[in-house]
C-alpha cells in the first residue's frame, strides 16, 4: 500500500433546458467529431509503434493519474493498491478512501452499501466518479454514484482530484473527481480469499490472471454478505454484495498498443431501514458496465463506455404493495483525446466527448438527454521555475444554451523541494432525474430546478526535501462558491423535503497531508481538513447542502516485518453542528506465502455514530479468514 500527495502535472451560469428534446445536438456532435478527427487522426497516422518483441507479452499503458494528466499544480491524492500485502487489510474501496481527510464518506451500511462521497464540503452529487477516466455517475440519483460494478481486487489505483474538474470531466465535478483505475496483469496468478466474522459477515473473493503473447486477462469476483445489525437483522440492514469483472488486453496489431475491454456486473440487495425516513425499507441495485479503450499513435486515445443500472426500492418490507419504485437508467460515453508536445516545454491536451443518459421508471417517467463537449488545455511545463496551465471546455446540451468552463493553475519552485501552487476552476452539475421528478411520502422533486454552477480557488505549498525523498508535506487553502446549489429542505418536521435551488453558498477551508516513510517497510500518513460555511437560515432543515464534515483528521501507520503486514488507522470526524466521533481500525495479515491468514477489526472503540442523520451504523466488528495465493508471494 502506497500513498502519494501531488501538486504536479495533471493532464457562465447555465440557463439551458435539460429535458427530453434532443434538438440538433446529434448534428452538432457529428460536425464536431469530424472537425476534431481532421486534426487528431492525421497526427496519429504520422507515427506508428514498432512491432512487439517476440519475447515480450502484452504490456498495456495504464491511464495517467489525475494528478499527472492534463492539469498542473492541483491538489490531489493517489492511492496505490498494487501491494499484495494490502489486499486483506481492506475489504472495499470505502476503506481506502477514508484515508483522504478531504473526502467525506457517509455510509448507510457496512462494506460501502450505499455510500455517499463528497469532497471539500460539496454534496455527494457534486463529486464525479470515474472508471479509467470514464464517468459512472448515476443519472437517477447521486446516492448510487458509488455503486460501481468492479470488485476491489480489480482496481490497482485510486486517484482523487480535490476541487473543480469540470474543464476536463464535465458535469458533477464541482467538489472534485475520483477515478478507479485498472491495469493489465503481468503474470499468471490465482488468489482465493475466504473469511467471516461479526454480524454474520462472510467474504468470498476470487481473482484469476492469465498472460499470453497477444492477450492478458484478469477475472475478478467478490461476494460479501451480512445478516445485518439493526432491529430485525437481515430484513433491516443485511446485504448481499456481489460483483464480477473481466478485464482483457488484446494486441490486435503490432502497430497499436493493446486494446482494453472491460466487462463488469454487480447485484446488491440490502436492507434499507431508516435510509430515507422512518420506514423498514429494502432496496436492490444491479449494475452493468462495459468499456473499450484503444491507445493510438501520436498520443491519441479513443474510448467508449456503456452503463446500465436498475434500482428497486420497497418502502415497507412486510407490505411491498403499498409503495414500490423500479428504475432503469442507462449511460453511454464516447471520446477522442490527444496529448502532444509541440515544443520541449509545452504540452497541449485536447479532445471531444459525447454522452447521453436515459431513464424508465414507474414513478419518474421516461426521460432522456444528450450532451457533448470539446476541451483544450495548454501547459507550459518550465518557464525557469514557473509552470502555468490554462484550459477551457465548451459543453452542449439537448437544449439551446451551452456552458463554458475555464480553468487555470500555476506553480513556482523555490528550490530545496519547496513549491507553491494556485488554481482556479469553474464547475457545474445537471440535476438528476430524482431531483427533477421524484415524489414519495417524504420527498418531492422539482422539474423547474436550475443546474448548479461553482467557482473554486485554491493555493498552497508542498515540500519534499531533496535529501529526504521519504518525506512529503503539503498544505492547501481553498474556497468553493456555489450558485443554485440543489438541496432537499423544509421548515417543518412534518413537511416533505422539497428539492430547491439554494442561492449563494461559500465553503472555505484548509487541508494538510504528511506522508513519511521512516524505513523502507514502514509508512506514516497524517492528514487534517477543516471546512467552514455560513450556517443555514434559521429554522431550515437541510438534508444535504449543510451536512458536511467541518473537521476531519486521519492517521494511519503500516509496517511489514518477518512476513507480517500490519495496519492501524484512526479517523476523527465532526459533521457540521454535530458531535465528533472516532473510528479505529486494526488489521494484520501474512504478507508472503501460499497461505495468508488475516484478521481485521473495525470500529474497535465501539463508537455509536451516524454519518447520515438518523441512520445508526454498526458497532465493533471482527473479521478473519485466509487468503490462498499462487504463485506464493
Amino acid at each position: 500500500m502506497r500513498f502519494s500527495r501531488r501538486s504536479k502535472p495533471y493532464g457562465g451560469e447555465i440557463h439551458s433546458s435539460i429535458h427530453d428534446a434532443p434538438g440538433n445536438l446529434t448534428l452538432h456532435l457529428s460536425r464536431s467529431f469530424l472537425v476534431l478527427a481532421a486534426f487528431i487522426l492525421p497526427a496519429a497516422a504520422q507515427q506508428t509503434s514498432p512491432a512487439p518483441s517476440q519475447s515480450v507479452t502484452v504490456t498495456a499503458p495504464e491511464p495517467l493519474p489525475i494528478s499527472a494528466r492534463d492539469l498542473l499544480d492541483r491538489s490531489s491524492v493517489t492511492l496505490d493498491l498494487t501491494d499484495p500485502a494490502s489486499e486483506p487489510l481492506f475489504n472495499s474501496p470505502v476503506d481506502w478512501l477514508r484515508l483522504d481527510p478531504s473526502l467525506n464518506l457517509q455510509e448507510r451500511g457496512s462494506s460501502g452499501v450505499q455510500a455517499d462521497i463528497s469532497l471539500r464540503g460539496s454534496t455527494f452529487e457534486q463529486t464525479l466518479v470515474l472508471v479509467n477516466g470514464l464517468r459512472v455517475n448515476d443519472p437517477e440519483t447521486g446516492h448510487l454514484n458509488f455503486d460501481i460494478a468492479i470488485p476491489l481486487e480489480a482496481i490497482t489505483r485510486i486517484d482523487v482530484l480535490h476541487g473543480s474538474g469540470s474543464t476536463f470531466f464535465g458535469s458533477d465535478a464541482i467538489g472534485g473527481a475520483i477515478d478507479f483505475v485498472t491495469s493489465a496483469p503481468t503474470h499468471a496468478s490465482a488468489t482465493l480469499r475466504l473469511g467471516g466474522g461479526s454480524f454474520g459477515a462472510t467474504e468470498q473473493h476470487l481473482q484469476l490472471s492469465a498472460v499470453a503473447k497477444y492477450v492478458a486477462t484478469r477475472l475478478t469476483a467478490a461476494r460479501d454478505t451480512s445478516d445485518g445489525f439493526f432491529y430485525k437483522g437481515q430484513d433491516d440492514r443485511g446485504f448481499h454484495s456481489n460483483a464480477v469483472a473481466l478485464d482483457t488486453f488484446l494486441t490486435l496489431t503490432p502497430k497499436l498498443a493493446p486494446t482494453e475491454i472491460l466487462i463488469a456486473a454487480s447485484d446488491r440487495p440490502y436492507g434499507a431501514n431508516l435510509f430515507y425516513g422512518p420506514y423498514d425499507s429494502a432496496e436492490r441495485t444491479k449494475s452493468w458496465f462495459t468499456s473499450i479503450r484503444q491507445p493510438l499513435p501520436a498520443g491519441v486515445t479513443a474510448d467508449f463506455a456503456y452503463r446500465r443500472h436498475t434500482d428497486q426500492f420497497i418502502l415497507f418490507v412486510e407490505r411491498p404493495a403499498v409503495y414500490e419504485n423500479n428504475h432503469i437508467d442507462t449511460l453511454w460515453q464516447g471520446d477522442l483525446r490527444r496529448i502532444s508536445s509541440p515544443t520541449k516545454n509545452l504540452d497541449l491536451a485536447y479532445g471531444l466527448e459525447a454522452d447521453g443518459d436515459s431513464i424508465q421508471s414507474n414513478s419518474l417517467g421516461k426521460h432522456a438527454r444528450n450532451q457533448g463537449a470539446g476541451y483544450a488545455n495548454l501547459s507550459l511545463r518550465s518557464l525557469r521555475r514557473l509552470t502555468v496551465s490554462v484550459g477551457a471546455r465548451q459543453e452542449l446540451f439537448s437544449g439551446p444554451t451551452p456552458v463554458f468552463s475555464p480553468s487555470a493553475s500555476a506553480g513556482f519552485d523555490f528550490g530545496h523541494g519547496l513549491r507553491a501552487h494556485a488554481a482556479y476552476g469553474h464547475g457545474f452539475r445537471l440535476p438528476t432525474y430524482v431531483d427533477l421528478y421524484y415524489s414519495d411520502p417524504t420527498t418531492i422533486g422539482n422539474p423547474t430546478l436550475k443546474p448548479e454552477t461553482s467557482e473554486s480557488f485554491e493555493g498552497g505549498f508542498s515540500w519534499t526535501p531533496p535529501s529526504r525523498s521519504n518525506f512529503h508535506l503539503e498544505a492547501t487553502t481553498f474556497t468553493l462558491r456555489q450558485s443554485n446549489a440543489i438541496d432537499y429542505s423544509k421548515y417543518s418536521v412534518a413537511a416533505k423535503y422539497q428539492a430547491t435551488n439554494v442561492g449563494q453558498i461559500a465553503y472555505s477551508g484548509v487541508e494538510t497531508i504528511l506522508n513519511y516513510r521512516p524505513h523502507y517497510n514502514q509508512q506514516l500518513w497524517l492528514g487534517y481538513t477543516f471546512i467552514h460555511a455560513a450556517p443555514p437560515p434559521a429554522g431550515l432543515i437541510s438534508a444535504y447542502v449543510f451536512n458536511f464534515a467541518s473537521n476531519k483528521a486521519a492517521a494511519s501507520y503500516r509496517v511489514t516485518s518477518h512476513q507480517l503486514a500490519a495496519l492501524t488507522s484512526l479517523s476523527i470526524v465532526q459533521q457540521a453542528n454535530r458531535t465528533a466521533y472516532p473510528l479505529w481500525t486494526v488489521a494484520l495479515t501474512r504478507s508472503h506465502g501460499l497461505i495468508r491468514p488475516y484478521v481485521r477489526g473495525e470500529n474497535l472503540a465501539n463508537t455509536a455514530y451516524q454519518e447520515i442523520p438518523n441512520v445508526p451504523l454498526q458497532g465493533r466488528s471482527i473479521t478473519g479468514g485466509v487468503e490462498l495465493s499462487w504463485p506464493s508471494r
